[in-house]
């Protein structure tokens, strides 16, 4: 079971490094230390995997996934989720389609389109607007529809909700500021929310500047859209940014220690659960600066296993970062 489980791991880790060059169009390969080793281990997990009575195994077993090229000679082996069809199911049995393509023809100006299409369907979401809890709004995404990172947040807020933009506001300046140590401008990323409306306090007439979180009905009626972004823009890792976004995205409460400390995964992609930026920023206002900084290295360290999970080089200066 071991050597199967190497096998596959190391696979899937290879399969994940020729997508990513292939769409970046580069003639070399990085490799995280993590994933070096993966790729070292398998040929042990092979020999301890093979049958011992001399049985050879078939050169393509039925099936076995077909191959897509890499562009550059080379063939990578496609999972048989890679092209399937796609229709999330909203709460009341309502479907929208992803259609199932080539590998080849998922490019950018595909992923735009569909997402495009998805922002439709967001935006006459019946389940949603009839909670009635939900302004009327939508803040969609923005970034890379091709990321290899995707950050995803509760709800929008006020700042979002008159710009029509995740992550406008003081907590989105604080996440630029994140990406930046990271060596990543926001453009190279995909950010979205669980929830694509501002949540109302009350009937909301009142309400001002304010904000809340969404609720468990609000995240359960807007997550097959998410997950729908998801199948499009197929990044290597999910950030969910905060206890809310985790619980919406991974449909499990949880305490964030809890969350942050676990492994976890989202239609198959990993998912590493880190802290809001907003709570930073809360820390930030506090008059003992050691929680803060305490709050910041354990937001880094977070990063730090993202861009391990990519593939991003990362130095010895951010290695010490915040310490």
């Amino acid at each position: 079971m071991g050597g199967s489980n190497a096998i596959a791991t190391g696979l899937s880790a290879l399969v994940d490094i020729l997508r990513r060059e292939k769409r970046r169009g580069g003639d070399t390969i990085a490799l995280s230390a993590e994933s070096e080793r993966l790729l070292q281990a398998m040929p042990g997990a092979f020999l301890k995997a093979a049958p011992k009575a001399g049985r050879r195994a078939e050169s393509r077993p039925a099936g076995a996934p077909e191959t897509a090229s890499t562009g550059r000679g080379a063939k990578a082996a496609i999972p048989p989720t890679a092209a399937r069809s796609v229709a999330p199911t909203s709460a009341a049995g309502q479907k929208f389609p992803i259609p199932a393509v080539p590998e080849e023809e998922r490019d950018e100006a595909w992923a735009r389109a569909q997402l495009n299409a998805i922002f439709k369907a967001v935006k006459h979401c019946p389940e949603c607007r009839g909670l009635g809890s939900l302004f009327e709004t939508v803040v969609f995404a923005a970034g890379n529809p091709q990321a290899e990172i995707v950050f995803v947040g509760e709800a929008p807020g006020r700042e979002e909700e008159k710009a029509r933009r995740p992550f406008v506001g003081p907590a989105g300046k604080k996440l630029d500021q994140v990406l930046k140590a990271m060596g990543l401008p926001r453009e190279q990323v995909y950010i979205t929310n669980v929830v694509k409306y501002r949540p109302k306090k009350g009937d909301g007439r009142f309400q001002g500047a304010g904000n809340r979180p969404p609720q468990q009905d609000e995240m359960a009626a807007s997550l097959p859209y998410l997950r729908a972004e998801i199948e499009v823009v197929r990044p290597r890792v999910i950030v969910a940014l905060g206890r809310t976004a985790a619980e919406g995205l991974l449909e499990k409460g949880g305490s964030l220690a809890r969350f942050r400390n676990a492994e976890h995964e989202f239609e198959g992609i990993p998912v590493i659960v880190t802290y809001h930026p907003s709570y930073l920023l809360r820390q930030e206002s506090e008059a003992d600066p050691s929680a803060a900084l305490h709050a910041k290295r354990l937001v880094w360290e977070d990063m730090l296993r993202v861009m391990d999970r990519v593939g991003l080089p990362v130095t010895a200066k951010q290695r010490a970062y915040f310490l």
